[in-house]
């Protein structure tokens, strides 16, 4: 056996042995890590906010905790509104429930010719096998909705700690990572920085004013049909369809759905259907315009970074997939050496056979020669000026 076999073994053991340690714990740090992501692109949204204040000579620290504070009290006042309008909105469904209940057992004994009476229904439901066995696993699945949640607000409470760092000490990490890199390598750092900023900023507007016109719009529809607390609910809407990724709509359309409910049964298809269509719209021909506006890339091309980053990384790579796209699509560019386009009618809009015509015209004119008469004899060129050296 080769002296050298055994030191191979070892080391090919050694080196398995660090991968799967490797492989290990980064599964177990996943989660950590995306909301490490999460929290840095956060930080990108309100460094403009943040570096405006600190302009004025306010501490990064101050602005930055200025700054969350505002969004949590938006954010608490918004979801302490709807709460208490959802709330109200239940106890009436409640109260009317047995009117509801009565509507539809006349509705069944007209249209089929039974005999059902609310006594015996209400019964039947009471005493039924599938009722108690709900009861049941609603009552243990209590203690995992609390995990759930206790959970989810952990998890936002590491974003947002992550987030505030990254914001309040930005120029020191820049700082420190600037001090491992060269120079040269230190600028286009920086330039990085700024451009993932310019568009993360850019997305978070495009989703503002995408939640403008989906809340003006679901607002005109409410108000039409009468449904309480439209302004409200036209708030709830463009909110959550926008910034909440995948679920974010059905979560948006079922909250005025419910309420028109209690208002007609009708007028909730009604919304049910201007959802639909209205998403319909906003995918295919809102979204793509204003996220070429104002994240600078392709509608396809933002289209199928969502989807990539849906597939990659659940909601949360659809939420951060477009300005990362256009972050890495503006730097790159920023480096790749572009040329002059020939002059073909291929590359262009117009026509071939025009295109050709206007690419001889062109040439005549280069070459003194007459441009080649056309179908009705006359030149196709333009007669040269006076003074023009011709």
């Amino acid at each position: 056996m080769p002296r050298w076999l055994p030191r191979a073994l070892i080391l090919a053991l050694a080196l398995y042995a660090c991968f799967q340690l490797g492989s290990w714990a980064f599964h177990q740090l996943i989660g950590l890590l995306i909301n490490i992501l999460i929290a840095f692109f956060l930080a990108l949204a309100i460094e403009p906010a943040v570096g405006r204040m600190a302009a004025r000579g306010m501490r990064r620290g101050l602005a930055t905790f200025l700054v969350f504070f505002a969004v949590l009290i938006a954010g608490v006042g918004f979801v302490v509104l709807l709460g208490s309008m959802l709330a109200g909105q239940i106890v009436e469904m409640v109260e009317d429930f047995p009117q509801y209940l009565d509507s539809v057992i006349r509705w069944i004994n007209t249209t089929f010719h039974t005999e059902l009476s609310r006594v015996e229904v209400q019964d039947s439901l009471l005493r039924s096998d599938w009722l108690r066995k709900y009861v049941q696993n609603s009552a243990t699945g209590v203690l995992d909705v609390s995990a759930t949640v206790l959970g989810g607000l952990f998890k936002l409470l590491t974003i947002f700690l992550f987030s505030f760092y990254f914001a309040a000490d930005g120029p020191r990490l820049r700082r420190a990572l600037c001090s491992v890199l060269p120079p040269a390598k230190q600028t286009e750092v920086l330039r990085a920085w700024e451009i993932a900023v310019d568009k993360t900023g850019g997305y978070l507007y495009s989703r503002g004013l995408m939640a403008l016109i989906s809340g003006v719009a679901h607002y005109i529809l409410l108000e039409i049909l009468e449904v309480p607390y439209a302004p409200a609910l036209a708030v709830w809407v463009g909110l959550v369809s926008q910034f909440i990724p995948t679920i974010g709509t059905y979560l948006a359309g079922a909250l005025p759905m419910l309420i028109a409910f209690t208002v007609d049964p009708w007028y909730a298809l009604w919304v049910l259907g201007f959802v639909v269509i209205y998403q319909q719209f906003e995918n295919y021909v809102l979204q793509p315009k204003l996220t070429a506006r104002t994240v600078d890339i392709h509608p396809a091309v933002a289209f199928g970074s969502v989807v990539a980053g849906t597939a990659l990384l659940g909601a949360v790579g659809a939420l951060i997939a477009i300005p990362a796209v256009a972050t890495l699509q503006a730097f790159l560019g920023a480096y790749v050496k572009r040329y002059a386009v020939t002059d073909d009618p291929r590359v262009h809009a117009h026509s071939r056979h025009g295109g050709g015509r206007l690419a001889r015209v062109r040439s005549a004119w280069g070459s003194g020669r007459p441009a080649p008469s056309t179908a009705d004899g006359s030149s196709g060129g333009v007669p040269p000026q006076a003074g023009s050296g011709f």
